[in-house]
């Protein structure tokens, strides 16, 4: 195969294969592998696990957090009885419209855009559309209020909050479905929980969770084709148990280390600027180190097309500026990736 690998420096992208599964993920796949199972019974005791784990009322597994959305917009607009498409709302802040919108609009949903104002949030909580579709992160908060205000406000509409890539701080788990009281939140399986990359997790509510898993595959609904096997199944229950026992706090550390690293060897070099950037480009607790190039593009392309083969951020940076991010990368890459760059900046 011609294919090379990728050291990656730049986010838990969909494009790069999300993250690496930690050895307990592979190992629960491989074994789910060796087994016929009942796939429906298997989906409900997964839940029924995960939604202890998270301290939720529910869960359910889906094949990724689009397909997420698009399980969770249909179950708010009815059961599964319902014919798609329809004709329902979906209220979303003007700012945060984005590439997923597409997800919620397969129902047929009709997506009505507010702005940051209360009375507009209210005018259209007073049609009573399906739900509230809000997203979380730094780069969504500007033009958009506050999740807490929302929940406040939606008198009964769901809120759904889209938090796939909002893993760490774990605490997101819980956070805005228990603490908050949003009536569910999509992750994606394979961003920072590690899990397979074909899967989603929705927790909350268990009147929504329940509808979810019927208008899932294997029954003949509106997400018949996103459909999760057992091997991903019991995957992300195992990406979710290694993620909980794993020491944050440490891990965080460790990304600070990385970053040290970098702005230590790169800081004094002329022609460039070295900077630590906090949060990270979804909002996460940790920081990357933003670079600034006079020829960024060149040195995207010379790290892309060299050997080890290394991709870098450009989300939420100046047009010359590229940013590291340690969360992606294995032990000892770090490393690799600075001696890359020394190579090329001199």
């Amino acid at each position: 195969m011609k294919i090379r690998p990728v050291i990656n420096a730049n986010a838990t992208l969909t494009v790069l294969g999300g993250s690496l599964m930690p050895p307990p993920v592979i190992e629960a796949m491989a074994a789910a592998a060796r087994h016929f199972v009942d796939l429906p019974e298997l989906y409900v005791e997964v839940g029924e696990q995960l939604a202890a784990l998270t301290r939720n009322e529910s869960a359910c597994v889906t094949a990724g957090a689009a397909a997420a959305i698009t399980l969770v917009v249909a179950s708010c607009i009815g059961e599964p009885a319902q014919s798609f498409p329809v004709d329902a709302e979906v209220v979303m802040f003007a700012s945060q419209r984005n590439g997923y919108d597409y997800s919620a609009r397969i129902t047929g949903a009709r997506i009505v855009e507010v702005g940051p104002s209360v009375a507009e949030l209210e005018a259209a909580i007073a049609r009573r559309p399906a739900c509230v579709l809000w997203f979380a992160g730094a780069h969504y908060a500007d033009g958009a209020l506050p999740i807490e205000e929302v929940i406040r406000v939606a008198n009964g509409v769901p809120v759904i909050v889209d938090a796939a890539a909002q893993i760490p701080p774990v605490s997101s788990l819980w956070h805005f479905t228990t603490d908050l009281g949003a009536d569910a939140v999509i992750f994606s399986g394979g961003k920072g929980l590690r899990g397979p990359q074909a899967t989603g997790l929705v927790l909350g509510r268990s009147w929504l969770i329940d509808r979810c898993r019927r208008h899932a595959s294997p029954n003949q609904e509106i997400g018949r084709g996103l459909k999760v096997g057992k091997e991903e199944l019991l995957g992300l229950l195992a990406a979710v148990e290694w993620t909980l026992a794993q020491n944050e706090p440490a891990l965080l550390a460790g990304y600070e280390r990385s970053v040290d690293l970098w702005l230590d060897a790169l800081q004094p070099r002329p022609g460039i600027t070295a900077y630590r950037g906090y949060p990270s480009e979804a909002g996460q607790p940790h920081s990357r180190c933003i670079i600034r190039h006079p020829d960024r593009q060149t040195l995207i392309d010379a790290l892309w097309n060299g050997d080890p083969r290394i991709s870098v951020g450009t989300f939420g940076v100046a047009p010359d500026e590229i940013a590291l991010n340690p969360q992606t990368l294995e032990p000892g890459q770090d490393r690799v990736v600075l001696d890359a760059l020394l190579r090329l900046v001199g």
